[in-house]
């Protein structure tokens, strides 16, 4: 009597594993759309915790006159506040990224409150003295309390002295001024005229809040997805 083949393990391995090539497709299709979906939801997340951790001012400014560029940076990152002291120092390049050093340019600094009318004088010109800062040395800075919060432009001239070979220059940095800490429990006008409450300002619970919840809305959809397909 010959063997008669096992019809009950044939039924149910052919119950869970696909036989035909139109359902291995089908499989494999689902294999990488998972893998593609894993990679797709883990560079989300990297997107999503810088979005919840922004600060509104993290970039240097950059400004390029003739022959020269400009960089400013005030301490601390980039986000003066009013009535408390700030170094702001300017990074001077010519062309071709050779540094420019106090010691080098004849250099003003004048400090106006926007807006402002042409001729008018400023409202503060700090000293420059050369600073160590980064990678650069002996580049102009200055101390700067700007008194109020609002919007303020940094006019920096400059002319070469010394023997130095670059053209005269000018530029024009606006940088925004939050309120002190001082000034937590009173309102006060900004250079602009509006009122403003004083502070220190941070991010508003929804921008943190946001980000995150369509990460999560997200994470559901495409679970759902994943458990429909594999039905």
């Amino acid at each position: 009597m010959s063997p008669q083949p096992n019809r009950g393990k044939s039924s149910l391995f052919s119950g869970s594993i696909p036989t035909s090539q139109k359902q291995r497709s089908y499989l494999l299709k689902g294999i990488f759309w998972n893998q593609g979906t894993i990679k797709y939801l883990l560079f989300l997340s990297f997107l999503v915790i810088p979005i919840a951790n922004l600060d509104p001012a993290l970039a240097h400014k950059v400004e390029i006159s003739g022959d020269v560029g400009g960089t400013l940076h005030i301490e601390p990152n980039d986000n003066p506040r009013a009535g408390e002291p700030a170094q702001a120092w300017f990074a001077l390049t010519r062309r071709g990224g050779r540094v420019i050093p106090l010691s080098q340019c004849n250099c003003q600094l004048a400090v106006y409150a926007q807006p402002y009318a042409a001729g008018e004088p400023p409202l503060l010109e700090p000293e420059l003295e050369p600073v160590a800062a980064e990678r650069y040395q002996g580049i102009p800075g200055a101390d700067i309390t700007f008194p109020k919060p609002g919007i303020y432009e940094l006019q920096l001239n400059g002319k070469p002295i010394s023997g130095a070979k670059f053209k005269p220059f000018q530029f024009k940095f606006e940088v925004t001024v939050a309120g002190g800490s001082t000034q937590n429990s009173r309102n006060l006008r900004d250079v602009n005229g509006d009122l403003v409450e004083g502070g220190s300002q941070q991010l508003p619970f929804w921008a943190i809040a946001l980000p995150i919840l369509g990460f999560i809305g997200i994470l559901v959809v495409v679970l759902r997805s994943m458990k429909g397909s594999g039905e």
